[in-house]
């Protein structure tokens, strides 16, 4: 997968709905999040995803991008969300991306550690 393809991707996970984390988030996804229960498996994402208000613009900076081995992309970055209302959030990312057939990728991997301002 090319790099503006994986940056699509993972904006996705941000800013899209139910349908798309569904369709992205690989069954067997751990996340570490700066909330409770801070440690999720797949099945409990969605279902707080489901509950939340969505972002409604995210950008990224200071992207990095490896990949270890065929098939497995990481992203490493700075991301910067934006709600509707107002509220923004700061945080350092990292997701890791298995391919799980041609042309269709899905997020196994997924941690956030919020931005310290001062």
């Amino acid at each position: 997968m090319e790099d503006e393809r994986a940056w699509a991707l993972e904006e996705s996970l941000w800013t899209g709905d139910l349908a798309v984390h569904g369709a992205k988030i690989d069954t067997a996804c751990l996340m570490v999040v700066p909330t409770g229960p801070w440690i999720m498996t797949a099945e409990d994402a969605l279902r707080r995803m489901s509950e939340a208000p969505r972002w409604t613009r995210v950008a990224f900076s200071a992207q990095q991008i490896s990949r270890p081995a065929k098939g497995l992309i990481v992203l490493a970055y700075s991301a910067h969300a934006l709600r509707d209302a107002g509220h923004g959030y700061a945080t350092h990312c990292t997701s890791t991306w298995r391919r799980h057939r041609h042309g269709d990728w899905r997020l196994v991997q997924h941690q956030q550690t919020p931005a310290i301002s001062g």
